[in-house]
């Protein structure tokens, strides 16, 4: 199993970025999918998460700005992200779970203000 993540970037505060995650050697609609994220010196975070029935939660932090989504046929989750603030400023990771747990490489969202 791989996970290729993209899409991170440097954006002005109250931008917009949208992360993708390419998935491969599974069978991609048949897992939930999830996308946390790291900032120096913090804990890794769960930022949200889609389940193979399309089903979607996300973290107080982020509802109302982040959408996740996914595309079954192109392998890949996304993350749409709208009023960026500072605070997002992170590396993000696309996660998913078989026998365990396989994470992406991580993108760097900087936002400033």
């Amino acid at each position: 199993v791989q996970l290729q993540a993209s899409g991170g970037g440097l954006v002005q505060a109250g931008g917009s970025l949208r992360l993708s995650c390419k998935a491969s050697g599974l069978n991609f609609r048949l897992y939930t999918m999830k996308w946390y994220r790291q900032a120096p010196g913090e804990k890794r975070e769960s930022v949200a998460m889609i389940q193979a029935s399309g089903s979607t939660d996300y973290a107080d932090a982020v509802k109302g700005r982040f959408t996740i989504s996914r595309d079954n046929v192109r392998n890949t989750v996304y993350l749409q992200m709208n009023s960026l603030k500072p605070e997002d400023t992170a590396v993000y990771y696309c996660k998913t779970k078989l026998s365990w747990d396989y994470w992406g490489q991580g993108t760097q969202v900087t936002v400033y203000s």
